[in-house]
This record gives structure tokens, C-alpha cells and sequence, in this order.
């Protein structure tokens, strides 16, 4: 055989070696080299997480590297571990460790659970709305330019009965209320009265012992929010929608006002003028972990802590991961501002504490 080829035969090897590379999915096979066989994965999640799960990138990795086929229904948090039948789901994806607990305790079929990533509680609120709760001192800025708000404070002035426009000034109609999502069935709210019963119970974590003297207290303060929504999706978009005299402040999840940033690019100065986010001190994080009820349910958690699953987590829907060798580098979300760190965080109640308050509130 010539020089020439034989060149061109190296050559011809080196090109199907370089198309076989870019064409196939190594990352499919196991390490026994035959095809992994795909899966159907069914669930509840919260509806925070609706833009992650759809997200074009997210569903590509989940179907041609993981070879899962999702069926992903929305719930609320709470609901989904405790009420809502869970035949036929694989997975349960929450917003609370306290769910894992609370799942258990309502005799789903636990065979573990990994949390995927998290986000802090925070408040959203419109500019107007933010400046008078500076003035009075509840809201103040951080040394880094943040906005946090007293917790104690914060309490103490939503059980004194002050009014909005008498007495904060803000044209706004009735008592100064944080608006939540209905803490039976959503995280968000469920977390928001384990935080008010905190402030409510002097800034200390809330025991067993504690709930006679505060359940009369958060009963009464819900009772005052009406009808509640059952997920943290919908009333962050109605806060947006319906301005601030339906909605002047509410609680969300850090990552929301960011993950609507970055699908919304031509909003960014209009909402970075008008909406201001504020964080409790102390906050609570919302974790989110994946509770397997079948073991179909590890292929599924296997795909979500793959690095590049967790880098568009944050890149794209602000969501805080945590896992080694992807870096939260709050630079790299050029439409929102986030702090690189909050570090006064609570811890949430017990699993048998927040099961009463659920229970008074439901």
C-alpha cells in the first residue's frame, strides 16, 4: 500500500472517529456500552419550578442524556405530601425539607431524598411601598445595598393593626398585610407562617410548647389575607399583573423575580425601577428535594444534580445550587442583582410543629 494511501486512510478513521463523537451520546450508555433504556418518570412539583422544567435546555438533557420521558404535573408543596393521592407518581419535588417529613408522616412510600437546590424566602414589594417601611424603620438597607427587613419589627407592626395609608402613608386601601400563598397547600406560605411565628415568638424558632400562646395569633393573621392562592407561580404573576394597590407586598422565592428578568429582557429596567426586593433577617431558605417514591425516580435525580442540568438551574431561573464545581457567581445573571450570600437564616420549625400550624390553618 502506497504512502498516500495509507494517509488517506488514517485520515478517513480520524474523520468517522470525529463524526461518531459529535453524533452520539456517550453519556447514554452504560458502562457496559449497551443503550440505556429510556424511562417514563411521573411527579408533582411546585409551581415555582414550571419555567425550570420547561425550559428548552433542561428538557433536551433529560431526553437525549438521561432518556427520560416526564410527566410533570403541578401542585402545591404541601398538598402534594399530605392530601393529593400519590398513586402512580415516582417522585415528589417540593419546596421544603419539611415536606420529606410531612410525606412520611402522611404514608407515602419514602425511599429517600436529595435536595436538588434552593432559594431564600424573600418579599417582593413596589418601590412606593418599600420607601414607607424604610421610613419606619422596618426596612433598612445592608451594608451591600440590599434591602432587609427586621423580622421582629416587621411582626410587631403586622399585629399592631397599622393601616397602609393613615399610617404609612401609602395609597393603599386597608391593614398592613404580607400576602402569601395558602400555607396548606404551598410552600411559600407555609414557610411565611413559620417565619411570622418565629417573629411572633420573640425571634426563637417555634416548639410544641410555644403553639398554644401563637396559633390564635397566626390563625387571625391569615384569616385577614381572604382567599389565598395555592401557588407561589400565581401570585407572584398577580403581584406583577395587578399592581400594587391589589398587592403591595407578597412572599416569594429570591429566584422568581430573576427567572422573570431573564425571559422578559425589555422589563428589566421598568421592574428594576418599580419593584424592590426585600430580605427577612432572619430568612428561611426553601429547599427543594426530590422525594423518591419508586426507584424509576433515581434516574430523575441522577439528571437534575448533573452539573450542567444545575449550571442552567442558576443561569437561567436564579436558583441556588450549591453543588460542587458549579459556582453561583451572582455576575453571571447580567439582568438581576443578587447578593452573593444571606446569611442570616432560620431554621425551619419541626416537621410535628409545622404539621399543627397546617392543620390550624387548613
Amino acid at each position: 500500500m502506497s504512502r498516500s494511501l495509507l494517509g488517506l486512510g488514517i485520515l478517513a478513521a480520524v474523520a468517522l472517529a470525529a463524526l461518531a463523537a459529535t453524533t452520539l451520546d456517550w453519556s447514554a450508555l452504560r458502562r457496559d456500552a449497551t443503550p440505556r433504556e429510556r424511562v417514563r418518570v411521573a411527579i408533582f412539583y411546585g409551581g415555582e419550578k414550571s419555567a425550570f422544567l420547561e425550559n428548552p435546555a433542561v428538557r433536551d438533557l433529560l431526553d437525549r442524556r438521561f432518556r427520560i420521558d416526564l410527566d410533570a404535573r403541578r401542585a402545591g408543596s404541601v398538598e402534594m405530601v399530605t392530601t393529593l393521592p400519590s398513586d402512580g407518581k415516582d417522585c415528589l419535588w417540593p419546596s421544603t425539607a419539611v415536606a420529606v417529613e410531612l410525606a412520611r408522616a402522611s404514608g407515602r412510600p419514602v425511599l429517600g431524598a436529595e435536595t436538588v437546590f434552593s432559594s431564600p424566602i424573600v418579599l417582593f414589594a413596589w418601590a412606593e411601598v418599600a420607601d414607607a417601611l424604610q421610613r419606619t424603620g422596618v426596612v433598612r438597607p445592608r451594608a451591600d445595598g440590599f434591602l432587609a427587613a427586621d423580622l421582629g419589627r416587621l411582626g410587631e407592626m403586622l399585629a399592631s393593626g397599622a393601616r397602609w395609608r393613615e399610617d404609612l402613608g401609602v395609597n393603599v386601601y386597608g391593614p398592613v398585610r404580607v400576602l402569601s400563598t395558602d400555607p396548606a397547600r404551598s410552600n411559600s406560605g407555609n414557610i411565611w407562617s413559620a417565619l411570622l411565628a418565629t417573629a411572633f415568638n420573640g425571634g426563637e424558632t417555634p416548639t410544641a410548647d410555644d403553639l398554644p400562646a401563637l396559633l390564635p395569633r397566626i390563625e387571625a393573621y391569615f384569616a385577614g389575607l381572604g382567599y389565598m392562592e395555592s401557588s407561589s407561580g400565581d401570585i407572584f404573576e398577580g403581584f406583577l399583573k395587578q399592581g400594587m394597590g391589589a398587592r403591595p407586598v407578597i412572599v416569594g422565592y429570591e429566584n422568581q423575580l430573576v427567572e422573570f428578568l431573564i425571559a422578559n429582557a425589555a422589563y428589566v429596567e421598568t421592574i428594576s425601577a418599580r419593584i424592590r426586593v426585600i430580605y427577612p433577617e432572619p430568612t428561611i431558605f426553601a429547599s427543594h428535594p426530590l422525594i423518591s417514591l419508586t426507584p424509576t425516580c433515581r434516574r430523575l435525580e441522577e439528571a437534575l444534580l448533573d452539573p450542567d442540568v444545575q449550571a442552567l438551574a442558576w443561569s437561567d431561573h436564579g436558583f441556588r445550587t450549591g453543588l460542587m464545581g458549579v459556582t453561583d457567581d451572582p455576575e453571571r445573571l447580567k439582568s438581576a442583582s443578587l447578593p452573593e450570600r444571606v446569611d442570616l437564616v432560620a431554621p425551619m420549625p419541626a416537621a410535628t410543629v409545622m404539621e399543627t400550624i397546617i392543620a390550624a390553618l387548613r
